[in-house]
């Protein structure tokens, strides 16, 4: 499984390069996303891109036919580079290599929000702005919604968990009275 790993952030470098050169490194991201999404999604594009009995050629011909002119040419080189390579199930990991390696590189970081409610969009920001000082990054925030942290925001970047949530209160104020 490593191995995988290893290989995935490989060809995610490479993509980025690609995308770099060709400047279009966040429509490369989206159409990954995009289509990890729809092979995750759908069981029969799994089974015919896994389907052994099924020539590589005519794999590679639909693919291509059916996302021509709909995504970024690098991500449907990728994809078949993939195939021809039998390494198709490595594309999720290679979308997750791709999203670290173009925020490295332009100066961004994902960050999940988790909140006791969605929050808006001003809200997003001014988390967005004030976790960016702090790891002095670009942040980019997926808001989770919980009920259970009853307040507050839980922040997770990378590693880093930030807990201003009133539940990781209440359980720091229990372990000082034990």
């Amino acid at each position: 499984m490593s191995q995988d790993l290893v290989v995935a952030k490989r060809y995610a470098k490479a993509l980025f390069e690609v995308a770099q050169q060709n400047n279009n490194v966040a429509q490369v991201e989206e159409d990954l996303k995009a289509v990890v999404a729809a092979i995750d999604g759908n069981v029969d594009i799994t089974r015919f891109l896994n389907a052994p009995n099924i020539d590589l050629s005519v794999k590679v011909d639909v693919i291509h036919k059916a996302v021509e002119g709909k995504l970024a040419e690098a991500v449907i080189n990728l994809v078949q580079v993939l195939l021809k390579n039998g390494r198709q199930d490595i594309l999720a990991a290679v979308s997750q290599a791709y999203v670290k390696v173009a925020g490295q590189a332009l100066g961004q970081e994902d960050a999940t929000v988790v909140s006791a409610y969605a929050l808006s969009a001003p809200e997003i920001e001014l988390v967005a702005d004030h976790f960016g000082k702090i790891v002095n990054k670009k942040i980019r925030v997926q808001n989770v919604v919980d009920k259970s942290i009853i307040g507050g925001i839980q922040v997770r970047i990378g590693d880093r968990l930030y807990d201003g949530s009133i539940s990781g209160k209440l359980t720091r104020l229990e372990k000082s009275f034990k």
